[in-house]
């Protein structure tokens, strides 16, 4: 579930161990569900003990963290949380589905009290950790593999990048090479905002139209992110000291079916896209109806002169 807020979020959490020494790597192996991670994890914690971390980053969905030391060139650990993940630096939820321990030394590690553990926690195990040097990292994150952040993003660059597609506007924002981070939630509450059916094929929208998304991309993504995130349904996602988002609170449109409209009244719809649940107010998002070709009847096809509804007919 993690997308652009809580990933975020999730980064601004730990970004404080910035300047620490990894004292020691753990990659706990229990009866749950493996987690794919590379190189193995004998050979991550040997190439990150003793090294510093120097950055801690944020591609889309993903955090990197940069480790190096001064006799070795930097390299990026970087995880994707995916469904389940989280970064913390609190107690996890569950002690057995902690996929990674780093303990830490913020101070200059004589005393027990400047040790600190940094977990990566997955409940789901379909979270990913790999440990990457800059061209790993760049083949793994850059321009090639992601599109603009969404917190950025332009109109015109959505333009460039969906303006030719065919697929539905909800659906092309979930594509990370065209704008990075948007997923489920955050792509249904755009459109809201946007006034736009999220069934609306791309090449159907105009230029306008692209830059509302992207306005409304970057508010809500802000928005998101100042309220630490959305913890849903079961509130699995927490911040990295434990405590629950908070902008599930301002959601219009997502996972409300049947309830009004905040805007209009109307009663929310769910609908299913690309096996993902979409929700929209079809008042305030109207349908789509395509562009009139040039020189085609606008007449009802009962109205037509009959000859021609013979020939459409093979008469």
């Amino acid at each position: 579930m993690p997308e652009l807020p809580e990933v975020e979020t999730m980064r601004r959490g730990i970004a404080g161990l910035c300047g620490a020494r990894i004292v020691a790597a753990r990659f706990p192996q229990g009866t749950c569900r493996p987690l794919a991670i590379a190189p193995p994890p004998t050979e991550i914690a040997a190439r990150l003990e003793g090294h510093r971390i120097v950055s801690v980053a944020r591609f889309g969905k993903r955090v990197a963290i940069e480790v190096g030391r001064e006799d070795s060139a930097a390299h990026w650990l970087v995880i994707e949380p995916r469904m389940t993940g989280l970064l913390l630096v609190a107690e996890p939820p569950t002690p057995h589905h902690v996929r990674m321990e780093l303990e830490v030394a913020t101070g200059n590690g004589s005393s027990a009290g400047s040790r600190q553990k940094l977990l990566f926690w997955d409940q789901r195990g379909l979270g990913t950790i790999r440990l990457l040097d800059a061209r790993g990292l760049d083949r793994a994150c850059g321009a090639a593999k992601l599109g603009p952040d969404g917190l950025v993003v332009t109109g015109s660059e959505l333009a460039e990048r969906l303006g030719g597609s065919r697929r539905g506007v909800k659906v092309a924002l979930l594509d990370q090479r065209a704008v990075a981070g948007i997923g489920n939630i955050y792509a249904a509450e755009i459109l809201h905002r946007a006034a736009i059916d999220p069934r609306t094929p791309c090449h159907g929208l105009a230029a306008g139209a692209w830059e509302a998304v992207a306005r409304a991309a970057r508010e809500i993504l802000a928005s998101a992110v100042a309220h630490e995130g959305s913890s849903i349904g079961d509130e699995l996602y927490r911040t990295a000291d434990n405590r629950k988002g908070g902008f599930q609170k301002l959601h219009r449109v997502y996972g409300l079916a049947g309830t009004p409209c905040q805007a209009c009244g109307a009663p929310i719809e769910r609908i299913v896209q690309a096996q993902r649940s979409t929700f929209f107010c079809a008042t305030c998002q109207p349908r789509y109806r395509g562009r009139r070709r040039r020189g085609k009847s606008s007449k009802p096809r009962a109205e037509r002169p009959a000859k021609l509804v013979r020939r459409s007919l093979g008469a």
